[in-house]
């Protein structure tokens, strides 16, 4: 008689209600009669049109998948291009050309950045040094990644920042003595690593391409510029602040279950010992990874490298990689897809919101049941759009819906344009909700330590200390530094 026994099948009723829960919204959205037209401070109608309506729809149902992860997050990412294309929101061929976008490409190249960063020993030995320097207590640590994490996002793309920042905690994480397990520890780690790149990044032009966009359009609006050293000035305080501030918040919401790791010191000290002498790849890898750090910091300065396509410059490093053997092809099958997969999604959605001028909509209508309020809850309004709307499209798509709309408004209100900008850029960096609001959120994702529920339910508390430090720099920190922040009677 045969030993097998038939095993009950599990039902997954959670995963079931929200996979049905999203197809319900959608198709309440979907099928829906008309929305009214959306009216501008100037008195221009803007309709939103069918397809626009359905993007909503679709933003809502990609939105409930991802929170709840009721599939593969990769794989939700897919469905946006499906479900563009089957119910003729944008043609296929515009739904799926988003999936190998530049800037899907730049994330491609900065895991493969993080890949070479590790299998060459870079960060083992980058680690070890670190360990040996911070010390043994687990909320040091903590402080210790946290702040290398904030100033290399100073001088180089947070998503570069994080894909170099993965593999040095994944080896922190390695000492800490319980294997591949999740842990308080690792969540804090991985998930304070995303917040804080996104933190640091608002400091300088060179931590995201969005500070660019929101200068241009200040620019164009108002005929003033904001210069590079202008920006640092009245960010840097700021950006600090909040980095001290997360670092707080992740000891509260994952105080580590070990409070040192006791021999830490000296054990890091042996291992940086036992690697021996700097290799050949690691110069090699190491001088390729630093001329296209160089060269991108340079574009803000040289207009004429400016012409050259960030993507195409990074994955230069990629090829070159691969030329010189430290890559080989088993290494590119082992490049986290579903991490690609989730980011060609996640583009593919912010440009279905912006090209069927649903974005605009949901922005004009928003900023304008706010254009008769107080100045200071309009800013606070437009913040808040800001942050939302951050964690589902671009930063720089979000900064580029709301920020004319909210230049042409502040002036009625008494309000210097300046702090509309940089109220902007504040939020428009921390998109700490979802997994697909920022690079590092989802290179963080990849340690397998947290789930996107886990993610959300941290990004909370996150996002209203971020709303509170918005509303501390507009009353405080910005008058005292001498910005304008209503304009003169």
């Amino acid at each position: 008689m045969s030993t097998i026994q038939a095993t009950p099948s599990k039902i997954d009723f959670k995963r079931l209600f929200f996979l049905f829960l999203g197809l319900f919204l959608f198709t309440v959205v979907y099928y829906a009669p008309p929305w009214p037209d959306a009216m501008d401070p100037m008195g221009k109608s803007f309709v939103l049109s069918k397809e626009g309506k359905a993007a909503i729809a679709l933003f809502l149902l990609a939105g409930t998948w991802w929170v709840f992860e009721v599939l593969p997050i990769g794989v939700t990412g897919l469905t946006i291009g499906v479900v563009q294309a089957l119910f003729f929101i944008r043609p296929a061929s515009a739904a799926f050309k988003d999936f190998m976008d530049p800037a899907v490409l730049f994330i491609f190249g900065s895991l493969v950045i993080g890949m070479v960063f590790t299998k060459v020993g870079i960060t083992k030995r980058m680690a070890y040094k670190m360990l040996s320097i911070v010390g043994e207590r687990t909320s040091m640590i903590y402080l210790g990644c946290f702040v290398v994490t904030a100033l290399l996002t100073h001088v180089m793309a947070h998503t570069a920042v994080a894909a170099t920042m993965y593999p040095l905690l994944l080896s922190i994480y390695a000492l800490y003595g319980e294997g591949d397990k999740p842990t308080k520890f690792g969540k804090g780690l991985f998930i304070g690593m995303a917040f804080i790149a996104g933190a640091g990044s608002i400091i300088t032009l060179l931590g995201a391409a969005r500070g660019i966009v929101a200068l241009g359009f200040y620019n164009e609006i108002t005929g003033n510029e904001i210069t590079f050293f202008e920006l640092t000035y009245y960010m840097a305080p700021v950006g600090w602040l909040m980095v001290f501030t997360l670092w707080g918040l992740i000891m509260v919401l994952f105080k580590p279950e070990k409070s040192s790791i006791v021999g830490l010191r000296e054990k890091a000290r042996q291992l940086s010992r036992e690697m021996g002498p700097i290799t050949r790849n690691e110069i090699i890898s190491g001088s390729i990874i630093l001329s296209v750090i160089v060269f991108l910091s340079l574009q803000s300065f040289i207009p004429v490298l400016g012409q050259f396509n960030k993507a195409a410059v990074l994955l230069v490093s990629t090829v070159l990689f691969f030329i010189l053997k430290i890559l080989d092809i088993k290494d590119l099958e082992d490049i986290p897809w579903n991490i690609v997969l989730l980011f060609s999604g996640a583009m593919s959605m912010g440009f279905c919101l912006w090209q069927t001028g649903a974005a605009e909509w949901l922005a004009i209508n928003w900023l304008g049941f706010f254009q008769n309020a107080h100045w200071f809850i309009f800013i606070l309004a437009m913040a808040f759009f800001v942050m939302v709307m951050t964690n589902f499209i671009m930063n720089v798509a979000a900064i580029a819906i709301s920020m004319p709309v909210a230049l042409v408004v502040a002036p009625y209100l008494g309000m210097a344009p300046e702090v509309v900008v940089f109220a902007c850029l504040i939020t428009a960096g921390m998109p700490f909700l979802l997994l697909v609001g920022a690079a590092p959120n989802a290179i963080a994702y990849n340690s397998k330590q947290f789930t996107s529920g886990e993610f959300f339910a941290a990004g909370i508390p996150a996002s209203i200390l971020l709303m509170a430090l918005v509303a501390l720099a507009v009353l405080l920190i910005w008058p005292l530094l001498g910005m304008p922040v209503l304009l003169a009677q």
